[in-house]
């Protein structure tokens, strides 16, 4: 274990629900669809995370529980059956249709598994109906992926294939470059997980090693583990090192040697050493605090702080599991504060305080501070946006570099017009 010191706040939050998620899972499995239980104000967070227009046809949708519902004067689950009825009547080319939780659901104590099994019988060859939660009392929003595999692992063939296995939501742009270095490294069989069809599931069993691409999929690793996969531990690939590292770590689970690994890898990591040289200008000295939410924390300070040389005041995230941390830990300076949960008040004091460069916080707590005048980048960008593996490494850091070439600028504007 590295020397960061490693403490646990509770208290009131302030995080994007799991709900959020199906903005990325509905684009990459087209043949999915995401019914969420939830009220109105649920249908309002997706509608604008996602920025629909009302009239287009996403791959997602609220079943609304209204106040009759909620009340207990009303039988949701016939509601629930009659939404269901409609949607695939309107929508045939469904395969997967995913219940998706919410705290209204789980307040009324809606059993979504339940219904998933009655549905199940009803469409069996036709559409498969999965469930899980992406309730805001239980779940941070990159967590709700989490509980979207985890369902789809179970319906997993099985396998005796020695196989790379990657596991986490990736652009196809950045997928398909990752999967072609594996297999120029002498990687035979790599898949993914999620497909990008939801009925193309990859096959899973002790011959499977598999590298996670995001650092939230706890209970996936769990469910993958449970089926004989091999979890291969290793930072994230967030940067040059941490990718490097990460793609090593799949180079000796197949026996690859160093000299063709370097062979592959030395052009790419110089060419994005000078890619990233602009960037480590502006960021290098600069003062870092990152609030939780993303759970995306941990591997982006490491990144920060190695590569791009900012100074880390702290690093907040919602859960640490420390088997899967273990290796981005080791690679924190000494002293590094490193708080699990939060207690918002007290975190937002400790900014004020400490008055950073820059702030990785939520976007309910951005404008507050941006008011205050301390530079911030939202948490929910870094999902959204394309930053893993070696040839994004720049990229990534010109997410970070933006809000401060921002502040730079209103600044000396504010100063030229006084």
């Amino acid at each position: 274990m590295s020397g960061a010191t490693l403490l646990k706040e509770s208290g009131p939050r302030e995080v994007f629900c799991g709900l959020t998620s199906i903005v990325w899972l509905h684009r990459r499995m087209p043949d999915a669809f995401f019914l969420v239980v939830g009220s109105r104000t649920c249908a309002h967070l997706i509608q604008s995370a996602a920025g629909v227009m009302i009239f287009a046809e996403p791959r997602f949708g609220t079943a609304i529980l209204e106040e009759r519902d909620l009340a207990g004067l009303a039988d949701a689950h016939e509601e629930l059956d009659r939404v269901v009825n409609d949607l695939l009547a309107r929508r045939p080319e469904i395969r997967t249709l995913f219940l998706v939780g919410s705290c209204p659901s789980e307040v009324i104590k809606l059993d979504l598994a339940r219904v998933s099994e009655r549905l199940n019988e009803r469409f069996r060859g036709r559409v498969t109906v999965l469930n899980y939660s992406g309730s805001g009392i239980e779940t941070t929003f990159t967590q709700g992926e989490d509980g979207a595999l985890k369902a789809l692992v179970p319906l997993m063939p099985d396998s005796k294939d020695k196989q790379l296995m990657l596991v986490g939501t990736l652009a196809n742009s950045v997928e398909d470059r990752l999967k072609t270095l594996f297999q120029r490294l002498g990687i035979e069989k790599v898949v993914s997980f999620p497909p990008r069809q939801s009925i193309d599931l990859p096959s899973v069993g002790s011959e499977t090693q598999v590298l996670l691409v995001q650092p939230y999929l706890t209970d996936t690793a769990r469910a993958l583990k449970d089926r004989g996969a091999k979890i291969l531990p290793a930072p994230f690939p967030l940067g040059i090192e941490g990718s490097q590292l990460w793609m090593k770590a799949a180079a000796k689970a197949f026996g690859i040697g160093d000299d063709l690994f370097n062979e592959i890898l030395e052009p790419l990591v110089t060419r994005a050493h000078q890619a990233l040289k602009p960037y480590r200008e502006i960021l290098s000295g600069k003062r870092l605090f990152l609030l939780p939410e993303s759970q995306l924390e941990i591997p982006l300070a490491r990144f920060l702080q190695r590569e791009c040389g900012m100074e880390l005041i702290e690093v907040g995230t919602p859960y640490l599991n420390r088997e899967m941390m273990n290796k981005e830990l080791d690679l924190l300076p000494e002293n590094t504060k490193v708080v699990e949960g939060q207690h918002v008040e007290k975190q937002l004091d400790r900014v004020r305080e400490q008055n950073p460069d820059l702030v990785v916080c939520g976007m309910g707590l951005a404008n507050p501070l941006e008011a205050e005048g301390i530079s911030t980048k939202w948490s929910i960008e870094l999902v959204f946006s394309p930053i893993h593996g070696i040839d994004q490494a720049s990229d990534l850091a010109e997410l970070f570099s933006r809000p401060l070439h921002r502040h730079q600028i209103l600044n000396k504007k504010q100063l030229t017009h006084a």
